[in-house]
């Protein structure tokens, strides 16, 4: 390990989804930053990658993600015309699950209450205007014409892009080994040096709990797979045939894409097999189980899309308790901020996110409503002060 010493207002462990732009928005803040990644940027080994990810405003998880939403969407737009580079495709959204059940009720909620545009239909409805569903007859959607899936290696390469045309300086390949308060400031060891900022920002996804060891009941990684599958009528699953959807059925959380790069209908599973994992040691090849998984309510929803495989990919999601981001100081710490786990549903709020970390590290406060993602919550299960 060299000697090296050097100075920073803001030092970002992880440059995945939340990092990156966290990176971007300091820096273009005129704050000295320094990202570091023990991966390739962008990379496949966490959860940040997979060409797709979706995007959508029903959102029946909690009422006050709609408002950081709305203030993502504009930031998504705003990085794309900066950067040139197309980051976001709207197809519209359908949530869909039985009529009392909370995917449907809980989207209809947020249009009601934040006056977002929307329709509800009824699945067979559905089937007539978008041919490549088939949900039981039961089921009630919302389409929601706003949403769509954003391209998350170009975004993540974006907001590198922009962060380092700003000043910023980001290290890949480059593991952190420990952080440690340094008079009011953070002193992190790496494997190729020693740096000290006045404030810390950690994003390391499924890694958190390595690196803030009171965290690591509270963000616990999960194995999660994701297949495409060759449809037998492609024509209706293109990008303007076929919404984005987040399903309830019997068998689980589902959710899907139309085809876009890879040559396939993607979906996957909440929770998957519900496999806890230690990241850096589990299976990260797909199998004959996990696809079996994904083929089966492919042929049950989607019929004209099961056909041959494409692709299996395994990433991962980090979960909290209660599936809600963590976004706050550390107790103890004030000057380390720590962000996510964000439980298989954050991607979409990374630009926001960013945004919220550079304020945190600049201000300590921010004017996004996050009291819901504050540790506090978890007051049954304190951490350990200084």
């Amino acid at each position: 390990m060299s000697s090296q010493r050097r100075a920073y207002d803001v030092i970002v462990v992880g440059v995945g989804g939340m990092g990156s732009a966290a990176c971007y928005h300091l820096a273009r803040r005129g704050l000295r930053t320094l990202g570091l990644e023990r991966f390739d940027i962008p990379h496949s080994m966490g959860s940040s990658h997979g060409v797709t990810r979706i995007i959508r405003l029903a959102y029946y998880e909690h009422p006050s993600y709609v408002p950081l939403l709305l203030r993502a969407f504009a930031l998504w737009d705003d990085l794309a015309r900066e950067s040139g580079r197309h980051l976001l495709e709207v197809t519209g959204t359908i949530d869909a699950s039985g009529a009392d059940e909370i995917v449907f009720t809980g989207a209809l909620e947020a249009c009601e209450r934040f006056a977002l545009d929307h329709e509800v239909i009824t699945s067979a409805e559905l089937t007539a205007r978008y041919p490549g569903y088939r949900l039981p007859s039961g089921h009630m959607a919302l389409f929601q014409p706003r949403g769509g899936f954003l391209l998350p290696e170009r975004c993540i390469n974006a907001h590198v892009a922009g962060a380092l045309a700003a000043g910023a300086e980001i290290r890949a390949r480059e593991r952190v080994l420990a952080w440690e308060p340094a008079g009011d400031g953070v002193r992190v060891t790496t494997e190729r040096g020693v740096y000290e900022a006045g404030r810390l920002i950690l994003a390391a996804g499924a890694w958190m709990g390595s690196l803030v060891p009171e965290l690591a009941a509270l963000a616990q990684p999960e194995r999660q797979v994701l297949g495409w599958f060759a449809p037998l009528e492609p024509a209706l699953f293109t990008p303007r045939r076929f919404p984005v959807f987040n399903l309830m059925v019997p068998e689980g959380r589902y959710y899907g894409f139309p085809q876009y790069d890879v040559p396939g209908f993607k979906i996957g599973l909440y929770h998957h097999r519900e496999e806890l994992v230690d990241p850096d040691d589990f299976q990260r090849e797909a199998d004959v189980a996990d696809e079996a998984l994904l083929r089966a309510a492919t042929a049950r929803y989607f019929p004209s899309a099961n056909g041959p495989t494409m692709a299996l990919r395994t990433c991962m999601f980090t979960n909290t308790p209660d599936e809600h981001f963590i976004l706050d100081h550390l107790p103890g710490y004030p000057q380390v901020i720590v962000a996510s786990p964000c439980s298989g549903h954050g991607f979409k709020f990374a630009s926001v996110i960013g945004e919220i970390l550079a304020d945190l590290a600049q201000r300590g406060e921010t004017e996004q409503d996050i009291g819901f993602l504050r540790l506090s919550r978890f007051a049954e299960q304190p951490l350990p002060a200084g």
